[in-house]
Order: C-alpha cells, then sequence, then structure tokens
C-alpha cells in the first residue's frame, strides 16, 4: 500500500510456499500476510474442505462481544506441540511483519480491530481491543474507537487507550523499523514519517492521536484519508503495549501478554512455551478461545522431518502440528495417497497470487501483452509444481480472499489452461510482431522448479509465434534486478501477497504509475492515466461495499484494457497435525493453524 507515494514495502519477509512434488519452495514477495481460502477438520478428524474462499465482512458491536464461539468437541487441558523449521525473529509487536511471527502473536497480542474467523474459514472484521470496528467520519481522515472495559494485562493491571496508543507511536521509533509503516505515513502524511515524529521516548504525543481515558476513546486524524484503516489496525505492528512495561528495544526478548497465552520460557532457536494468562478475560474477547494449558514450540524440524514425525504419530507428536513449513513435495503424495493422513491434514490457499509481470515500458502493445496471456501454459506449468494439489489457476489479479473479488477468465485459461496459440498467433499478426522477442526471467539457484517451467514455457511461446528468449537471474539478488526500472526484461516472474484482504493492497502498489521507481513493486512499470485516477478515486470511496465493487471492475478492466500482468496460481498449502489435536483449522490470514482454536484430546 502506498501512502504519500511510497510503495508497498517488500521488507525482508518471504512466504516461503510449499510447491507439490515441485522439488522446493516458491517465494511470495511482498507482504505479511499468507492465506487466502480456508478448511478446517471439525473435532480434528476429516479433510478440510477448501472449496469455499473466504469471504471477508465487516462486523457490528454483537459482533465484537466475547466469547469467542465454542469448538465442537473441544475441552479443556492438556499441550499442543507446534514444530516449526525456525525461532521467531520477532515478538515486539511494532516488529512484526513476518507472517510466522504473527501466528505466534495472535496468542498475547491484541490490537484496536481483529478478524473472527468462522470454522468455514469466512472473515469478519470486529473490534477486539475496541467495543466495534471503528466510527469513520471526514471521508476517511477521522476514525474514532472505544476500547472495551475489563480488558487486563497479564500483571492484572487495566489496559488502557494510553497503551493502545503507545503500541501505535512506538512505530515511530528508531529500533521499529521493521513493522508496517501505513498508519505513520497516514498519520503524518509523508512516508519519511520519523522527520515529523521520532517516537513517545522524548514524552511527547503525536498530535495526531488523541485520547479520552474518561470515555475510553482513541481518535485518528489524519493526513491521508484512510477508509480501510479499521482493516489497517488489525495488524499486529499496531498492538498494544503497556506504557509501564515497555523496556524499549528489550521488549523483543519479553512482551507482555493482553492475550489468552502469555510467555513462559524461550530458549532461542530451541524451543518456546506458553501458558495461560490467567488476566486475559474471554468475555472481552471474540476472536481467541483457549484450551490447552500450554503451546510448546519447537524450533529446528524442517518440513520433511516434520511430516515424518507427525506421519509416524508417537508420543507428544500425537499432540503436534506442523506450525509452519507445509508438506513438502516428497511427501505430498503419500500423505494425500492414504487416507488415514489426508484425515490428518488441513489445507488452504495463499492469500494473494503468482504471476509474470508484463513489462509495459517494452511490450507497448496491448494486443501483444493479450497475446502472451493466451499463449501461457498454465497447465503445464501446475503439473511441474505437482496438479492441482499445487493451487488453482488464476485468471484475476484480485486473489479470492479479496472482499468483493469478482471471479471472470478473460483470456480462457479454465477453458484452455494448457494455452491457446492460435488466439496468440492471430493477435501478434494484427498486431504486425509475429516472431517478437520476449526475454523471461525467473530467480535461479536452490530450486529446479524453474528450470522446468522455463522448458514449457519457451515451448508454448515457440507455438504462439514468438521467439522467446529465456535469461534467469541469481536468486539472492532476483528481486533487486526485476525492480530496477531500466531492466532489460520483457516477462518476470513475480508474487504478490497483500496486507489486508481488500482490492487497494493489490492493485495500488502493483499499477498505481506514481510508485514507478527502482526497488518498487509496479514491476510491469504500468504507468496509464486512467488507471492512476481510478486507483486514486476508489482509494476514498467511504462505502465498503462500493469501494470492494469499485476494485473488482478495475480488476477487470486492467486484464481487458492493459493486461499488465499473467496469473498463475493461488498456490496451496498442506499441514500435518497429530491424532491428538482437536479443531483443526487453515489461518486464511497467515497461512497456518489458527492455534487458538486448537485443542488436546484425552
Amino acid at each position: 500500500m502506498s501512502l504519500s507515494g511510497s510503495p508497498l514495502s517488500r521488507r525482508n519477509f518471504v512466504i516461503a510456499t510449499s510447491v507439490a512434488a515441485a522439488g522446493g519452495s516458491l517465494l511470495l514477495s511482498a507482504c505479511s500476510s499468507g492465506g487466502g481460502g480456508g478448511g478446517t477438520s471439525d473435532s480434528g478428524g476429516g479433510a478440510a474442505g477448501t472449496a469455499d474462499y473466504s469471504a471477508v465482512t465487516i462486523g457490528t458491536a454483537d459482533d465484537s462481544t466475547g466469547p469467542a464461539p465454542e469448538v465442537s468437541g473441544a475441552r479443556k487441558g492438556g499441550t499442543i506441540h507446534a514444530l516449526g523449521p525456525d525461532d521467531f525473529s520477532h515478538l515486539d509487536p511494532q516488529r512484526i511483519y513476518f507472517a510466522w511471527n504473527s501466528t505466534a502473536a495472535n496468542l498475547y497480542v491484541r490490537c484496536l480491530t481483529g478478524y473472527k474467523i468462522a470454522s468455514n474459514g469466512s472473515m469478519k472484521l470486529v473490534g477486539d481491543l475496541a467495543t466495534d470496528p471503528g466510527t469513520m467520519s471526514d471521508g476517511g481522515r477521522t476514525w474514532t474507537f472505544t476500547l472495551k472495559d475489563g480488558v487486563k494485562w497479564e500483571d492484572g493491571s487495566d489496559l488502557t487507550v494510553d497503551d493502545v496508543r503507545h503500541g501505535i507511536e512506538r512505530g515511530f521509533a528508531s529500533f521499529t523499523t521493521e513493522g508496517a509503516t501505513y498508519v505513520q505515513s497516514a498519520l503524518t502524511g509523508t512516508s519519511d514519517f520519523r522527520s515529523v515524529y521520532k517516537g513517545p521516548y522524548s514524552g511527547k504525543h503525536l498530535s495526531s492521536i488523541v485520547t479520552d481515558p474518561a470515555k475510553r476513546t482513541i481518535t485518528f486524524h489524519l493526513k491521508t484519508a484512510r477508509p480501510d484503516l479499521n482493516y489497517t489496525l488489525a495488524m499486529h505492528s499496531y498492538g498494544a503495549v503497556p506504557v509501564k512495561h515497555d523496556t524499549k528495544q528489550n521488549y523483543d526478548k519479553d512482551p507482555f501478554s493482553c492475550g489468552p497465552y502469555r510467555i513462559k520460557q524461550h530458549s532461542v532457536d530451541k524451543s518456546m512455551t506458553f501458558v495461560r494468562n490467567t488476566h486475559w478475560n474471554p468475555a472481552t474477547d471474540p476472536i481467541r478461545t483457549a484450551y490447552p494449558d500450554t503451546f510448546a514450540f519447537e524450533f529446528g524440524p524442517e518440513a520433511l522431518q516434520a511430516t515424518d514425525r507427525l506421519i509416524a504419530d508417537s508420543g507428544d507428536d500425537e499432540f503436534a502440528v506442523m506450525a509452519y513449513s507445509g508438506v513438502p513435495a516428497e511427501r505430498i503424495q503419500k500423505v494425500l495417497g492414504d487416507a488415514d493422513l489426508k484425515a490428518r491434514t488441513i489445507d488452504g490457499l495463499l492469500s494473494g497470487l503468482y504471476y509474470y509481470a508484463i513489462n509495459c515500458r517494452r511490450i507497448k502493445d496491448v494486443r501483444i501483452r493479450q497475446a502472451l496471456n493466451h499463449a501461457w501454459p498454465l497447465q503445464q506449468i501446475r503439473t511441474i509444481y505437482g496438479g492441482p494439489s499445487a493451487g488453482d489457476y488464476a485468471t484475476t489479479i484480485l486473489s479470492p480472499d479479496i472482499a468483493g473479488r469478482q471471479k471472470f477468465d478473460l483470456y480462457g485459461k479454465l477453458t484452455k489452461p494448457q494455452g491457446d496459440p492460435e488466439k496468440a498467433k492471430a493477435l501478434l499478426k494484427e498486431a504486425g510482431a509475429l516472431g517478437q522477442k520476449i526475454v523471461y526471467t525467473y530467480p535461479q539457484g536452490g530450486n529446479d522448479v524453474y528450470e522446468k517451467t522455463k522448458v514449457v514455457i519457451a515451448d508454448a511461446l515457440k507455438k504462439a509465434g514468438f521467439d522467446p528468449v529465456i535469461k534467469p537471474v541469481e536468486s539472492t539478488s532476483y528481486y533487486d534486478q526485476v525492480q530496477q526500472i531500466d531492466n532489460q526484461f520483457d516477462v518476470m516472474w513475480f508474487g504478490w501477497s497483500p496486507d489486508w484482504p481488500t482490492g487497494y493492497t493489490i492493485l495500488q502498489p502493483l499499477f498505481d504509475g506514481t510508485t514507478i521507481a527502482n526497488g518498487a513493486n509496479n514491476v510491469s512499470e504500468l504507468n496509464v492515466g486512467w488507471v492512476n485516477s481510478d486507483i486514486r478515486q476508489d482509494a476514498v470511496i467511504t462505502d465498503p461495499d462500493k469501494a470492494n465493487a469499485a476494485w473488482a471492475s478495475l480488476d477487470r478492466q486492467l486484464m481487458q484494457k492493459e493486461a499488465p500482468i499473467i496469473p498463475e496460481t493461488y498456490q496451496r498449502r498442506y499441514y500435518l497435525y497429530g491424532d491428538k489435536v482437536g479443531g483443526s483449522q487453515f489461518d486464511p490470514l497467515f497461512s497456518a493453524f489458527l492455534l487458538y482454536k486448537l485443542y488436546a484430546k484425552a
């Protein structure tokens, strides 16, 4: 998302996605969230159903009251073991952006708003610390939230509006550069927000945030209208932090909890234990349940090792889940081909999509870009990824989890996913471009998937009348090179995951011509007046339904009139869990288990 012209930062977080039978992992560029469609296994049994995608709506004050809905068959007590390849890189909410860190943050961080996730994976934006999803005025420049009564920190002290404000203001500090920056930019009107305010440690508050402790209200006066600020404030980067217990840089090692669990033990790179926060009041929490007494994280097991342990299903592993890495290529067919193992999986689609950016600076004729869409061999590519278990064909820019997204298939990819060389060739002929050279690039090194897909891509392009030239880039410098304005590539493999599920968070960073710069994410370098204008207009529509409809309309028009990308896949991820784990459900936000819905069976 861009505020005051700055591009949505990819930061240093890339979402690694297991690709069935593909011999490695793909990297989805961009944002914190993983997640998309969600499946659930009631009481821990039965494979996840993922035919339905996550629907997103905005809830009411009634939806924002606790306790959270009970999980069918759940019981209190016991320990859930979580296996992950790496330790959490950050625990301080203002330094959390990566999806893996957010999976843990769900247990101890609370924000003004959050997502109430139903058993079918549908999401409702509700008040978490706030009594409702907020009140907007002044065309999205002013937002007011009222804090719930009775929310406590882990020491039993009251959580106040000053603590909420403190969490927001800490995002301006010099040591919290890893977190999101949307709210800071909106409050100051600049991406260089630290030149305006340097955080709360000088004793000064930001004048654009006003609190009323007596009324328990906090009001944001924005320099930039943000009709979807209530979505933004659900990011853990804007979680509350107690003024009295803020240890600045050291807070990252031992954060205070206002959620259902608190950190009891942390052995860096080895283990972490969460136990109950006895001062958490479920009556204030519409989102989280708290069945296990303990969550025990074990860091180190890679995807293959974790999968084999859960296939064996013995000892503590009967109570274990794959906390981040999905079932890898080497085991996906074994897991899905065994009815008992498949019954112990959840799966879901990741948010965002994989796609191929077409360099509109170099390929100026839209007919050539449309021909590329017709020619592209989605079926052959997905077969290399592992077939249908690897995900769904993408035909739109907006992924299925985005609010208001409308499905369409302008290039016949669902009927001819192998590509339509004749239609492509006809467009090239019309454009006088038969034999058009296409320089295609992909990240090379550490993953043979792209070495295989380049072959089917080149073959499809030749059949469609193109002259393909393959120029891979070493994976560690891949993003740096394709994000250069003067790069010499025509088609570039890329991926994008939004920070919250509205059209703005995909279409603006990827296609707003005003954001074109070295290092920016408009890799297609599309800079078209009507698109830039539509983005500016749609971004300030205050009615959520009208805004969602506008983004869906722009999605279709972009693909129809400009064809700046070739959508590829909405990736799917599978996870295994032990036989004694109940309440398993895919998290449509962070592409992992919804830890707070799990329980240990007797």
